[in-house]
């Protein structure tokens, strides 16, 4: 294979929300701390005749500054969404930028299930008084909408769906975007998927989402890659990333912008399968692919945040791919042990978590990994534990056969 050019894209500005906290700060703390929200769903909309367990963004805290008008109307996965491009914004100090040169990507289709099905019941017997603005409301297009008018964003935007990978899809599509020259600066975002009891209820029939094992006990739910795991719990997140040239961002802001890290190989494939089940062969495939983007060996890859949802057939097959790729050395832990799936913003938000982890040079713990299914791997299990990272691949699969490998690296000199 033909030696790839060292990519000089890194990720300059991170924003998170999530069930452990709000802000980069409070979601590293609680990530090390190994906390957790779980407990069964209360928010409206969720529950029907069942007990979902799940965890849940508490609170909001919502900037002064957004516009009031489109905060009323918004649903909530555009609200989630504004708070977490404003830091990611802020973060990357994006207001001297020229906003036409600016793209938005948001990871996520149909994310907004909760907030239909309220509407259509609400108005079920009254339907010609829904309100108009559904018209609009109810396409995915609402979030960019909201975000590029809040933000001024006047370069491309779109959504971009791949199931469970469509976080990791959309850092993939920025990271062309930006490469291209469409744009100098590209956000990346996994949008929170907000389920309705519909969608959690055909996730337990198909055996995806956990069952009532651990009803009585919330905080014991969620566990992936342990051999008593009973399907993924659902967790509500968002992430955003920005995305640009080493270069530009020197250009443009000097020492005021640190870089968390390089983007220094990616890789997305298709299985060929419409079904749920996933595949050994492509899994493999996107982790050589991205190995071979980023000009790196597998022994070179020192940190592994995987997919690891929590699901029978799921867990062991990517472990299956990971040894067989030689990565069998690196640490591993389960982002999702701690904050729950979050579907569409998954792949998104544990590049957060892994970019944090590497800022820190601690590695989280693994909630509830108490008999791994493998356990010659290197986990990290129970306890937070001190590990500079080098290179990391990040992994994200979805429904419909979608695969994507993501590898990242430290800057040096930076940290």
């Amino acid at each position: 294979m033909q030696k790839q050019p060292q990519s000089n894209l890194i990720i300059s500005g991170v924003g998170v929300t999530s069930s452990i906290g709000q802000g980069k700060e409070a979601f590293a703390s609680a990530l090390l701390a190994g906390s957790h929200a779980f407990s069964v769903m209360e928010r409206p909309g969720r529950q029907h005749d069942s007990a979902f367990i799940g965890a849940e963004i508490p609170s909001l805290n919502i900037p002064d500054s957004f516009s009031k008008r489109n905060l009323r109307t918004a649903s909530y996965t555009g609200q989630v969404a504004l708070v977490t491009l404003h830091e990611a914004w802020q973060d990357a100090k994006l207001d001297g930028v020229d906003p036409h040169r600016i793209g938005l990507i948001i990871g996520g289709s149909n994310t907004q299930q909760r907030e239909l099905v309220q509407v259509q019941e609400a108005y079920h017997d009254r339907a010609f008084f829904i309100r108009p603005n559904y018209a609009v409301s109810f396409m995915d297009s609402d979030v960019c909408g909201l975000c590029t008018e809040q933000f001024g964003i006047r370069g491309m935007a779109y959504t971009i769906g791949g199931a469970s990978a469509s976080g990791q899809a959309a850092i993939i599509q920025a990271i062309y975007a930006v490469q291209t020259g469409q744009v100098d600066v590209c956000i990346a975002m996994g949008a929170l998927m907000d389920l309705s009891y519909w969608e959690c209820q055909a996730f337990r029939s198909i055996g995806a989402m956990g069952s009532e094992r651990y009803a009585d006990d919330p905080a014991k739910a969620c566990r992936p890659f342990d051999t008593n795991r009973d399907g993924f719990i659902y967790g509500e997140s968002c992430g955003a990333v920005v995305i640009e040239r080493a270069d530009f961002a020197r250009e443009r802001a000097g020492e005021d912008v640190k870089p968390y890290a390089r983007l220094s190989g990616w890789a997305m494939s298709m299985d060929a399968n419409r079904n749920p089940n996933p595949s050994y062969e492509g899994e493999v495939r996107v982790i050589q692919q991205a190995l071979a983007q980023a000009d790196l060996t597998a022994q070179e890859i020192d940190y592994i945040n995987p997919h690891g949802t929590g699901s029978h057939i799921g867990d062991e097959t990517e472990l299956a791919a990971i040894r067989d790729c030689q990565l069998s050395h690196a640490y591993i832990n389960a982002t999702k042990s701690i904050i729950g799936h979050g579907l569409s913003a998954a792949g998104t938000v544990e590049v957060i978590a892994t970019l944090l982890q590497m800022e820190a040079s601690m590695l989280h713990p693994t909630r509830n990994l108490e008999d791994p299914i493998d356990p010659d791997l290197h986990w990290v299990r129970q306890e937070a534990i001190p590990h500079h990272i080098q290179h990391a691949l990040t992994l994200s699969m979805g429904f419909g056969g979608v695969n994507t490998a993501l590898c990242l690296s430290r800057v040096p000199n930076n940290g």
